[in-house]
């Protein structure tokens, strides 16, 4: 949809003069062309076009404005002429003649006729053409302003009339490869006539003041901050735009190999599933496999080893690699062990976290084998990926103590929950089409006279590979459509750690498989993890496979592309394929356990399942064909068009050809006769032997110049024309497109935004909001657009879900924008920016569509059949659409495409030069929508259509257009200077010309040699110039010009060096020359070489009509009036840059680190500096080596420089070395590309520094935080209490402070005692206040962002953002709890009476987690440090290279000034004149210093040995002296600590770098260096912030903390005040001190070693050294007592850190004052402890064997325990047999000796490693104590039962009786209170053995009571006790049942033992019983015979 109104006449003006019209319609004015000289008539006859969105409402309006044109004065008004458009929208058409009315409203003669029509489309859709304003966005308070004119009246009615350009001109333009004012094109910058007439050399791009003009016209009726620009460059003219931009990126990305390194830190594992196992971990990338050492008998390893993996492959490759990590059990090298669980995920996933790593997270094990089984335990790692030029922030490896909370820092990025489940892939592998030969014919033809039958020469078959594993279908065997049907389900955790799943069609061959195409699902596309999220899913979908050219060659140079490394150049094969996930249920039963790759076959597909398929049409028309590389330009060329394999003449389908005309795909006849019926009929009879035309007709090149040829097209364009039948599935390009455009405006956008930030214009804030209101509309659009489709056939669930998702995240990306629009304030654009470019990579990641359609467009260039270049062109930039938005961005536009090399030959220089270029015309679309093909051709030709008999073929589309309407231009390139041009010779410079090409003419500047930025100011004028088409067009839409820049070399062809692209400004014969378009403004263009940058272009080119008067009608060139230049043309003058007289000062300090030139040494260099033409020597260094310091310092010289900054050319440096008999040779050069940083800026004597009004007292309580860091102090084992102790105290108070006593608590706190400090004391406590502040930072970073995030939700929901953050904060409660006690006690801390428990302050000094240099701006605050470079730059991405070329190094500065220069500066006192602005330099003599290094350690160096480990120690090397201490190396250790201080006597400047290396020892060879660190000691040593010594906290005169610096705070002090001329120090009573008119207080006494107090004013001194930033003019922070942390590198990988070290330097002169002795760094010695633990008994320990008498259990137990591990120093109790009730009696003491590092936390052990080993290496491992409980068998192994293990700081406190002891004891470790046994020296207690069973839970396995007791050596010397029951000290004997030992006298004791022990109290029953019973029979038995006796009375 469209309106078009035509301007005809403005008729009854007033005077004679220069009339324009400006015309506006919604907001978007369009000027006309200026008509000069008329009188009472002004003819315009100008069209004007809006594309509008939205239907016409009637109650719009148009507004038409005249004014009398001025040059010099502001345009006036003639009158308005003002329309409402009912009748327009009712009938579409309108003519009509009106009159104007002036300001007052009251109508004047003057009339206007104008014609206007308003198109709308069938049916009324809405289109967002590129060339639209966004409507104005409702906005809350109703008061929305949107800069474009017609709204700027504000309120009222009259318009505003701006001394402004037209908006198109204001705002700078730039394309997407553009950086910033250097915009690589130019395109589409019509500067609109207005009275601009500048005289300044401004570019016309950086016109913005008329903008701050306007909007402070406005600033009355609008607040300023709701003010935002729309964009201008969407905007290019005001006809419809027919050409697209060209990239400019030459050279394919990816395929190229890069440098990785992997470092991968295994730390332990935990909670390893199994008993008593020995694991090992195997850490596998791709191929290669690392393990550590095995650690015994633990299911918690302790390992902390290194691994390093290097590879140098392409990207793609590196990131699809997987990270296996794996537990092994009992692995030796006889069997490989029992898997226990692993770890999977890519490599992309670790690099796509912040910093590409993973630091000190758990890894989940799973078992692959057993998906049911759940957690196999953890492994705590780091995982990091460096690329090159990455640094890698590894936090500072600390005592990490960091409580284990597993759960909550698992090793899987942000986003994933924890609980990942087991979920099948499910890929189904439907056929193929269109695959490609893959056999030689010879074969084939014999076969064929053989059987006579033809087979297809392919045997296809699918692989998929996925997380490590692949799976495979059958083999087709010869078939070029082979039908698979067969799906491949892989087993894998979701979400998975893989980002890709690889699915390629292979070749089977007998000898080895090859691929035909590859394709790369990326799984990220194809689901959506939102909680409207889906599960990956995808098609059924075609998708389509490039590779390789289709010929089959045995030897395929491109076969890398069939495996999809790099971009595919020939279409090979579509595949349907689709993809599905289900989350499996693990508890179910029927499940298969294994993740083994399992195919199975599917049931077929239905064709309608993909889409319905219809007929395409490719129309391509060839305008022009110029730059065919000379090679290829004598034999003659054609171009060959292809979309799949339609067109393909020499390789494209092996199919019978009715077959390959109707279809590609053709399976049946049923879809041949479908096609029929589906085109309407007099289509079918028309074009039933339309036949496709691909290719141009053959035509021999003719030459342009040397280099580069063209084809003659001139008025006849060859056409191509392809039909072509796919799937209908526009709509997802159309969907794409849409969102590609949105986002192509946006980055245009931010590219706007961060020009006008960097070039320091103003109002950056407006032009972001116009861009986000942009973004806003062009979201609210898509859903609108998207809306429209939601039921068509062939869509799947993928489309479905994909386009909801869109449609979500569009619509809250359009609330977002809205919302930022209202937050974009000046202060905060920076900030904004960020999150709008967040924004485009959305819009990127969600415009790439990952089901594809119809395949990509190539443009190949032939020569005898041979292909040769290639361009491609994805379909769906140029898919035609009715919905403009919805078009392709090429679509029917003409595009100058470059082609180049396929493959590995598009790499590198062969790459960069360009094989052809073409200017050329793509239209596709349905054969149905052809009507519209040739709309967006230029104008004026006639179609020539192919000869044909049958008259009713009208619709035949043309073979070549005849262009019969031609312009004739003079181009004129006004070519200035270039800068920062790579140097392409090896003298580290080039000779450099640029050669300009436009249309079929090219033409050479000179050649200016050895130079980088060479000021050509030459002219080039093309005559002739013949241009086809409307003459109106041509102004508006020029070709584009190529400038290609090269070097010269004496012998062979000249070297490419880069190439830019402009576009002209076009001036019509019936135009004037004039301003504000001509003459036109010199420019930066940006210059390409591959895809790295190398340079800018300062240039500018118009493009003259020649009319009938020739060229006499053209303005005048100057003559050349330079004798000099002969015919060389200069630049005009009004084109040139306005000049004004600059003095640039040099000051030369010296030469560093000269190289050989050619073998000889450098002896008597000299500076040589030029800038502009002008320059200046330095002095002859007499003799380099004696000393390479010039003997003059400052001098100057005076140039002509352009006033505007951004145009000044570079300066150079070069050095010359001055040889006998006046010969010279370059040694080496610099370019100063920006003298931006050199401009002398006078202080500013009202600033803040220079108030003199009074004394300021500077509050001491406000000091930066680093320096009071509240230290957090650790109570005490039982407490949780955290409390801050205020670092600023002094130290009176401290001794009045009283312990308070909790109850129940022991109090043993001890006081530290003073002796007990150390250095290392001080190491530690200053890191752990840097793991706070940068917790702290962390923290306070989220904070920031959650209110962001409430503040953008408080907006949309119209809520304070504090009530939120009430709702917020409960949240973080949780969170904040864990932080502790720390922050309730804040409120406290300052309240001195509050008694609170004390830790005695350690001082601390500041470890700098980087170099020192990147804190102080490389100490180049007065001298700076220009690298010398000499030899060709390197062709790396990024120069990378570049340290090789470096030859040496210039110490010296720069500054310029405008002259004259104010009397003020001169005037001062103590000015030097010799010295300019260089006042108060040191001098530079040599001179003698002492430099201390002290090297505290390495952490993660890089692997030296194959053992993967390394033998460190340091090298030192300073001038001549080199200190190696390598006797002194570290055994095997990869993060030594070395704690040394070396002390070397240097004489700078001869010797001035120090370069610190740490090389690893080897017994035999020699030793290799590890890496590298090189400090330039010289710029420390002279730089103002004092890097001599560090200033310490406090002063100190003993002790650890002793003051360092041979002056004392007061000595160093008054020399400062001294030599920045500052009044003071005055030291006054009460502990003041008065520097300048600042006050300091402080304490005033200090403690000698003897305890005694002495008054001293250092601390005061000390006090203000500290804060020496806070003094006026002088001022800087002075660098404080530290440590530095320095990368390690070597040359051999460069840009990749070695490893890093910690250390710092100290200088101190010799002529002053010697300094004490060195500290003493020296690494802690472990103390020698002893832990005797008594195992008294045992209880209820589970009991193994069964009796095999009765059946019964029992156990034979006893307890091992170790504290270092198994083999080192375990130790077992005797055996107490038969235990029944798991009750055992040891009464046992093991003794275990140990070295421990309190610091630490560490047992440091030595041992050699192997048999082999040389020596031993010494490790740090926890204290842990192990006991484990066993039962011991004779015949078999022992039985392990279970146990505990207790690290020796933190372990619960035991039971008092066994009945309290649980297992709760061992489970909720955390929560109970720990204790640790170096604080309570004795503990007894019961504590549990546990064990896991089957199902992997813990349960208790006995009990044990022990006592633990820690001594010291010494005391241990002085009480001896034995082991076991040993003497001395023995233990009483165990009071066992004696059973237990004598079991085996005999079985029938042991029966014995058992019955009576069973069935005691039975016995002993029966036996009563039976007593009983013989009673009674005896009594039975006599009591007759006493009867008897009785009765006889016997």
């Amino acid at each position: 949809m469209a309106l078009l109104v035509h301007l005809k006449t403005v008729a009854f003006l007033r005077g004679k003069g220069d009339r324009m019209a400006k015309v506006t319609f919604r907001g978007l004015s369009f000027y006309s062309r200026i008509v000069e000289n008329c009188e009472e008539e002004a003819h315009f006859n100008e069209m004007f076009r809006w594309p509008i969105a939205s239907k016409l409402d009637g109650n719009e309006t148009l507004e038409i404005q005249v004014y009398n044109y001025s040059k010099v004065f502001s345009n006036r008004l003639v009158g308005t002429f003002r329309m409402v458009l009912q009748k327009v929208a009712e009938d579409g058409h309108l003519e009509l003649i009106e009159t104007l009315i002036d300001d007052n409203n009251t109508s004047i003669k003057t009339n206007v006729s104008i014609q206007i029509r308003y198109q709308t489309m069938d049916g009324s859709v809405g289109v967002w053409s590129d060339g639209e304003f966004l409507d104005v966005p409702d906005d809350r308070d109703g008061t929305f302003a949107f800069e474009t004119d017609s709204l700027l009246s504000g309120q009222s009615h009259c318009s505003v009339v701006s001394n402004r350009r037209s908006l198109q001109g204001t705002i700078p333009t730039f394309r997407k490869a553009g950086k910033g004012v250097f915009s690589a094109m130019k395109l589409g910058k019509i500067k609109s006539s207005k009275d601009d007439h500048k005289k300044g050399d401004e570019p016309a791009i950086l016109e913005m003041e008329d903008l701050d003009r306007k909007a402070i016209r406005l600033a009355g009726t609008l607040d300023p901050d709701t003010i935002s620009l729309a964009s201008v460059t969407a905007v290019t003219t005001n006809v419809s735009n027919k050409r697209s931009k060209p990239d400019i990126k030459m050279e394919p990305s990816s395929g190229r190999p890069v440098d990785y390194q992997i470092s991968i830190t295994v730390i332990e594992a935990r909670q390893l599933v199994g008993l008593n196992m020995d694991p090992v971990v195997c850490v596998e990338i791709g191929d290669d496999k690392k393990y550590t050492s095995m650690k015994e008998s633990t299911n918690c390893p302790y390992y902390n080893e290194y691994f390093v993996f290097d590879f140098h492959v392409p990207p793609d490759v590196m990131f699809d690699k997987i990270i296996k990590l794996s537990v092994i059990h009992s692995k030796n090298l006889l069997r490989s062990g029992t898997l226990v669980g692993t770890f999977k995920l890519d490599v992309g996933t670790v690099y796509s976290q912040p910093e590409h790593q993973f630091y000190h997270k758990w890894a989940m094990l799973s078992d692959p084998d057993d998906i049911t089984a759940g957690c196999k335990g953890y492994i705590k790692c780091d995982i990091a990926v460096v690329g090159k030029g990455d640094n890698i922030k590894t936090p500072h490896k600390a005592n990490e103590t960091d409580e284990d909370d597993i759960e909550g820092n698992l090793l899987l990025p942000e986003g994933i929950p924890a609980e990942r489940q087991w979920a099948r892939f499910y890929v189904k592998i439907y056929r193929a089409e269109g695959l490609p030969k893959m056999n030689t014919s010879i074969m084939a033809n014999v076969k064929k006279a053989f059987i006579g039958e033809n087979r297809d020469l392919v045997d296809p078959y699918v692989q998929v590979q996925f997380a490590g594993q692949k799976g495979k279908t059958s083999v087709q065997k010869s078939s070029y459509e082979p039908i698979w049907n067969e799906q491949i389900i892989f087993t894998e955790m979701f979400p998975p750690l893989c980002k890709r799943m690889k699915v390629q069609i292979r070749d089977s061959d007998k000898v080895n498989d090859v691929a035909i195409g590859t394709h790369f699902v990326d799984l990220r596309k194809i689901s959506n993890d939102g909680d409207k999220g889906f599960l990956p899913t995808m098609g059924p979908a075609w998708v389509n496979m490039y590779g390789s050219t289709r010929q089959y060659t045995l030897m395929d140079e491109h076969q890398d592309l069939n495996e999809g490394l790099g971009e595919g150049v020939s279409f090979r094969a579509r595949l349907l394929v689709s993809v599905a996930v289900e989350i499996l249920d693990t508890s179910s039963t029927e499940i298969m356990s294994s993740t083994e790759v399992q195919v199975e076959p599917v049931s077929n597909i239905s064709e309608s399942a993909t889409g319905k398929i219809e007929e395409f049409f490719l129309f391509g028309s060839f305008l022009e064909a110029t730059m065919i590389d000379r090679k290829i330009g004598d034999k003659p060329i054609t171009f060959e068009v292809t979309i799949g394999n339609y067109g393909n003449q020499i390789d494209g389908v092996s199919k019978p050809a009715s077959a390959k005309k109707k279809k590609k795909d053709s399976d049946g006849e049923e879809e041949e006769s479908e096609l029929i019926q589906n085109s309407s009929e007099d289509e079918a009879e028309e074009e039933g032997d339309l036949v496709s035309v691909s290719s141009t007709p053959i035509m021999k090149p003719v030459i342009t110049d040397r280099n580069y040829f063209h084809l003659p097209y001139f008025e006849k364009k060859p056409c191509i024309y392809i039909k072509s039948w796919w799937q209908d599935q526009r709509r997802r390009l159309y969907n794409s497109n849409i969102m590609d455009k949105i986002a192509d405006k946006l980055e245009e956008g931010l590219n706007d935004v961060q020009e006008i930030i960097k070039t320091e214009k103003a109002f950056p804030e407006r032009r972001l909001r116009g861009v986000l209101e942009e973004l806003s509309t062009g979201c609210s659009r898509f859903v609108t657009l998207a809306n429209k489709d939601v039921n068509q056939s062939g869509r799947t669930k993928l489309d479905r879900e994909r386009l909801k998702a869109c449609m979500r995240e569009m619509d809250s990306m359009g609330q977002q924008a809205k919302q930022l629009r209202t937050q974009v304030k000046k202060h905060t654009v920076k900030d904004k920016l960020k999150l709008v470019q967040n924004f485009l990579q959305r819009l990127r990641f969600l415009a790439d569509e990952p089901q594809h359609s119809v395949p990509d467009i190539f443009i190949w260039m032939m020569n005898n059949n041979k292909r040769i270049a290639y361009a491609r062109v994805p379909s769906k930039d140029v898919l035609y659409s009715i919905v403009a938005e919805e078009t392709g961005k090429d679509c029917g536009k003409v595009k100058a495409f470059f082609l180049r090399l396929p493959g590995k030959k598009g790499f590198g220089p062969a790459g960069w030069t360009v094989q052809a270029k073409l200017e050329l015309y793509l239209w596709l679309g349905l054969n149905k929508q052809r009507k519209d093909f040739l709309s967006g051709l230029p104008n004026g030709f006639e179609e020539n259509k192919a000869a044909r008999t049958s008259p009713g073929l009208q619709s035949v589309p043309p073979i070549s257009l005849i262009y019969n309407m031609k312009q004739v231009f003079q181009l004129r390139a006004h070519m200035y200077q270039a800068r920062s041009l790579f140097a392409a010779d090896n003298s580290g410079l080039s000779d450099p010309f640029a050669r300009v090409f436009f249309s079929t003419h090219s033409q050479v500047t000179e050649i200016l040699s050895e130079t980088l930025c060479p000021t050509w100011d030459q002219l080039l004028v093309f005559d002739d110039v013949e241009l086809f088409g409307e003459a109106s067009e041509l102004r508006d839409d020029p070709p584009i010009i190529v400038v290609e820049i090269y070097d010269q070399d004496t012998v062979g062809k000249a070297e490419f060096i880069g190439r830019t692209f402009a576009k002209p400004i076009t001036k019509m014969c019936d135009e004037h020359y004039g301003p504000p378009r001509f003459p036109p403004q010199l420019e930066y263009y940006q210059i390409y070489r591959g895809n790295c940058t190398a340079g800018d272009l300062l240039a500018a080119f118009e493009l003259l009509q020649v009319g009938q008067a020739g060229k006499a009608g053209l303005p005048p060139i100057e003559a050349s009036t330079d004798s000099e230049r002969g015919p060389i043309l200069p630049v005009p003058l009004g084109i040139r840059p306005v000049l004004s007289r600059y003095r640039i000062e040099v000051l030369f300090w010296g030469l560093r680190d000269l190289k050989r030139v050619n073998l000889a040494q450098v002896d008597r260099p000299r500076v040589d500096i030029e800038c502009a033409g002008r320059g200046v020597q330095s002095a002859l260094i007499q003799n380099y080596k004696k000393n390479p310091n010039f003997s003059t310092l400052v001098k100057w010289f005076e140039v002509d420089l352009p006033e505007n900054e951004l145009l000044h050319p570079p300066l150079n440096i070069r050095v010359v070395d001055c040889r006998a008999f006046g010969r010279y040779t370059l040694v080496g050069s610099h370019a100063v590309t920006s003298l931006r940083r050199f401009i002398y800026s006078a202080p500013d004597k009202r600033s803040n520094n220079w108030a003199s009004a009074g004394d300021i007292i500077v509050n001491m309580d406000s000091e930066p935080s680093v320096k009071k860091m509240d230290t957090v102090v650790k109570l005490d084992a039982t407490s949780d209490a955290v409390v801050k102790v205020d670092m600023n105290e002094d130290d009176a108070d401290k001794k009045k402070k009283k312990k308070k006593k909790k109850k129940g608590e022991l109090e043993e706190e001890e006081e530290m005692d003073e002796s007990m400090l150390d250095w290392w004391s001080k190491y530690f406590a200053s890191i752990e206040t840097l793991m706070e502040i940068l917790k702290a930072q962390e923290a306070a970073q989220a904070e920031a962002e959650e209110r962001e995030d409430l503040e953008i939700a408080a907006e949309g929901a119209d809520i304070k953002p504090d009530d939120l953050l009430m709702k917020g904060s409960k949240s973080k409660e949780k969170s904040r709890d864990k932080r502790g006690a720390k922050d309730k006690k804040k409120g406290h801390v300052a309240d001195g009476s509050e008694k609170r428990p004390f830790k005695p302050k350690v001082d601390e000094l500041l470890v700098f987690n980087k170099e020192l240099e990147s804190e102080c701006g490389n100490f180049e605050d007065w001298l700076h440090t220009f690298n010398l470079y000499r030899g060709k730059a390197g062709d790396d991405d990024d120069h990378a290279l570049d340290d090789d070329r470096i030859v040496g190094r210039f110490k010296g500065s720069l500054c310029m000034y405008k002259l004259p220069l104010s009397e003020e500066i001169t005037r001062e006192a103590g000015f030097d004149p010799n010295m300019g602005m260089f006042q108060s330099i040191p001098h530079n003599d040599p001179i003698n210093v002492l430099v201390r290094v002290y090297v505290v350690r390495a952490t993660d160096l890089h692997p030296a040995d194959i053992n993967g480990k390394a033998d460190p120690y340091i090298v030192i090397k300073l001038g001549k002296s080199d200190i190696k201490d390598k006797e002194n190396y570290i055994s095997k250790q990869l993060n030594p600590v070395f704690g040394k201080s070396f002390d070397i006597e240097a004489t700078f400047p001869m010797e001035s770098m120090l370069t610190v290396s740490v090389y690893d020892w080897d017994l035999v060879g020699t030793d290799d260096l590890i890496g590298e660190t090189k400090i330039d000691l010289e710029n420390r040593f002279y730089s103002k912030y004092r890097a001599t010594c560090g200033i310490s906290s406090n002063y100190s005169v003993h002790g650890y903390n002793v003051w360092r610096d041979p002056m004392k705070p007061s000595q160093i002090l008054a020399k400062l005040c001294k030599e920045g001329k500052v009044d003071g120090p005055h030291y006054g009573p009460g502990g003041r001190v008065k520097v300048a008119n600042r006050i300091f207080m402080g304490p005033t006494e200090i403690e000698d070693e003897n305890g005694l107090k002495k008054q001293t004013e250092e601390h005061l001194a000390l006090m203000v050294l500290r804060h020496w930033e806070e003094i006026p003019r002088v001022g800087c922070k002075l660098i404080p007592e530290h440590v530095e942390t320095r990368p390690l590198l070597n040359v051999d990988k460069p840009g990749i850190e070695q490893g890093r070290i910690e250390m710092w330097v100290d200088m101190f002169p010799k002529d002053k004052a010697a300094p004490g002795p060195a500290i003493d760094i020296s690494p802690r010695k472990p103390k020698r402890y002893e832990l005797r633990v008594i195992i008294w008994n045992t209880d209820e320990v589970i009991l193994e064997d069964d009796d095999y008498f009765t059946g019964e259990k029992s156990s034979d137990i006893f307890v091992r325990g170790w504290l270092k591990g198994q083999q080192e120093d375990k130790q077992d109790t005797d055996v107490h047999y038969h235990s029944l009730t798991g009750e055992g009696n040891f009464n046992w003491r093991f003794v275990y000796p140990f070295d421990y590092l309190m610091a630490e936390e560490k047992i440091v052990i030595s041992k050699k490693e192997s048999m082999f080993s040389w020596d031993e290496t010494e490790y740090k491992i926890p204290a842990r104590l192990t006991l484990q409980v066993w039962d011991a068998d004779h015949f078999s192994a022992d039985d392990f039962l279970g146990a505990i293990e207790l690290d020796l700081n933190r372990f619960p406190r035991g039971a008092k009786t066994a009945k309290q002891c649980s297992i709760d004891m061992i489970r909720s470790e955390q929560e109970l209170p720990t204790i640790s046994i170096f604080k309570q020296k004795r503990v007894k207690g019961w504590w549990p053995f546990v064990a896991r069973d089957e199902n992997d839970e813990m349960e208790l396995t006995g009990k044990v009571e022990a006592e633990l007791h820690l001594m010291t050596a010494e005391e241990a010397e002085k009480s001896p006790v034995g082991l076991g029951r040993n003497e001395p000290d023995p233990l009483e004997k165990p009071n066992r049942p004696d059973t237990s030992l004598m079991w085996f006298l005999s079985p029938l004791k042991s029966i014995r033992y058992f019955i009576w022990h069973n069935y005691r109290w039975l016995i002993l029953k029966a036996l009563g019983l039976l007593l009983l019973l013989l009673m009674l029979g005896l009594f039975i038995y006599s009591i007759p015979g006493y009867l008897v006796k009785k009765i006889l009375g016997a």
